[in-house]
């Protein structure tokens, strides 16, 4: 990773979607290192990642490293701070792709319900459209109308079929339809929204293990992917809620949104740290190409403020 040179257009995206996030270490971060770095500059980094929601764990790892490479003296500390952030979200970097030799590939969506994950599936759709995917997309969450209604928007805008029930349906009888009719279409990707009550964790369990046990008896392999949506601006919530969805559903990788809705982004990072688990993209607005594929040299030199070095 070291050698890789910043994307300077995708960089300055990043930076001006994430104006707010990149509060989340101050504006000045030119400034907080311009002098040595000492303990009162380490504390300072260190209550600036802990508001930000990094986490304990995370923020010990990167103020360990900012210490180290700063007891050598010369060290220009946002780059340090760069790689620090780095190294915890390189390994968790998957930009996601459709496996050769599946089909369909079947990809569970899950999430609380306001984290934006009806809309990513819509969102995921268009670029696999574009790259000449067939999709079909199953709208499992089956007791908010409004979620069977967006997901036809999605599936209109993209020509990806769309198959749903009334408002009250069986979710896992739905989810085999549409997995039959993937495969009779020989589509490639099957995209299916899942409720998330998870104030109710017991029915939403069973009815998510429902949904596994009816897709397995048309392929006995799926779900092959499960996909966990957070809203960036939950803060520490979405800790618990990648814990209890893993608990519930296995979770497979991690899609984080809104993150140009908080000054508190860094729980991307502490979500990197505590769980490893791949982060395949980010949301950090409205529109289709709002939602990226997550590259954590690109994501650490925009928040670090690299941007501002590139631009210039």
């Amino acid at each position: 990773m070291a050698d890789k040179a910043p994307s300077p257009g995708l960089i300055a995206r990043l930076r001006q979607r994430l104006n707010r996030s990149s509060g989340w270490l101050g504006r000045d971060l030119k400034s907080l290192f311009a002098g040595p770095i000492d303990e009162a500059l380490l504390e300072e980094l260190t209550n600036r990642l802990l508001l930000a929601d990094v986490g304990v764990e995370a923020t010990l790892e990167i103020v360990a490293a900012v210490r180290r490479q700063g007891a050598g003296g010369g060290s220009n500390g946002v780059e340090v701070l760069e790689e620090a952030l780095r190294a915890i979200l390189a390994p968790v970097e998957a930009p996601l792709t459709v496996p050769p030799g599946i089909r369909p590939w079947l990809v569970l969506m899950v999430g609380v319900n306001g984290t934006g994950k009806t809309t990513t599936i819509g969102k995921l759709s268009y670029p696999f459209a574009q790259d000449g995917k067939s999709v079909v997309i199953a709208a499992g969450d089956t007791f908010r109308a409004a979620a069977i209604d967006q997901l036809q928007i999605w599936g209109d805008r993209t020509g990806a079929p769309v198959i749903s029930g009334n408002v009250g349906a069986d979710a896992a009888g739905l989810a085999y339809d549409a997995l039959k009719q993937a495969h009779e279409q020989s589509a490639d990707v099957l995209l299916i929204d899942t409720a998330g009550r998870l104030q109710n964790k017991a029915n939403l369990m069973e009815e998510l293990a429902k949904i596994v046990r009816v897709v397995k008896k048309l392929d006995d392999s799926a779900p092959h992917s499960v996909l966990l949506v957070l809203d960036a601006t939950t803060g520490q919530n979405a800790v618990s809620q990648v814990q209890a969805f893993q608990e519930i559903a296995g979770v497979t990788g991690i899609i984080m949104t809104k993150l140009d809705g908080t000054a508190r982004g860094g729980i991307l990072v502490a979500i990197a740290e505590k769980f490893a688990l791949p982060i395949h993209a980010i949301g950090v607005g409205e529109t289709v190409e709002d939602l990226q594929p997550f590259d954590a040299y690109d994501f650490a030199a925009a928040i670090a403020g690299a941007a501002e070095q590139v631009e210039a």
